[in-house]
């Protein structure tokens, strides 16, 4: 089975910078888009962003020019660079791998457990 584990997060104060990382263990890796979500409590849970098998990146407007999604293959890991952190960030971050079933019997959509980040001085 595929497990998804959250690591990064904590407390950073306004105009700051955190990367939170993700390592996804088991079968496969490469196949899996690989994504960022937050979600506030009472609120649904939205796309921060996301990295394809292919490398191809896409942004909340939120989010965008403020933070960076990589992925390291070698490394079975996702990370996400937080700059010019702001209150609105303050959420629960979960790393998400996802990938077609009919495309491998290994794919799937797999969470991890979130992970706080919290923005305050």
């Amino acid at each position: 089975q595929t497990q998804v584990v959250e690591s990064g997060g904590g407390l950073v104060q306004p105009g700051g910078s955190l990367r939170l990382s993700c390592v996804v263990s088991g079968n496969i890796f490469s196949p899996f888009d690989l994504a960022w979500y937050r979600q506030v409590p009472g609120k649904q849970r939205e796309l921060v962003a996301k990295i394809t098998q292919n490398g191809y990146r896409t942004y909340s407007d939120s989010v965008k020019g403020r933070f960076t999604i990589s992925r390291d293959n070698s490394k079975a890991s996702l990370y996400l660079e937080m700059t010019s952190l702001n209150p609105e960030d303050t959420a629960v971050y979960y790393c998400n791998a996802n990938c077609d079933p009919y495309g491998s019997i290994w794919c799937g959509d797999f969470w991890g457990q979130g992970i706080q980040v919290t923005v305050d001085s």
